[in-house]
């Protein structure tokens, strides 16, 4: 599917998230990868199978435990 030299990273890669923009819709919260990936402003993601990708946002600051 994709058009680019290097090619964008495959959906079921592990990188996928790196592939170029297609489509992006910021006021409708979604933007469409090269590869086929629909990227969610929530970190989610919806594959081309249909797979679904939970959103994995990073924790703030303030939300990461440390050990003592």
């Amino acid at each position: 599917m994709c058009q680019h030299q290097p090619p964008c990273p495959s959906a079921d890669s592990a990188d996928r998230e790196s592939a170029r923009l297609v489509a992006h819709h910021p006021e409708q919260g979604w933007s469409l990868l090269c590869n086929g990936v629909l990227l969610f402003e929530d970190t989610g993601e919806l594959l081309p199978d249909g797979q679904i990708i939970a959103p994995h946002r990073p924790l703030g600051a303030d939300q990461v435990m440390t050990a003592a």
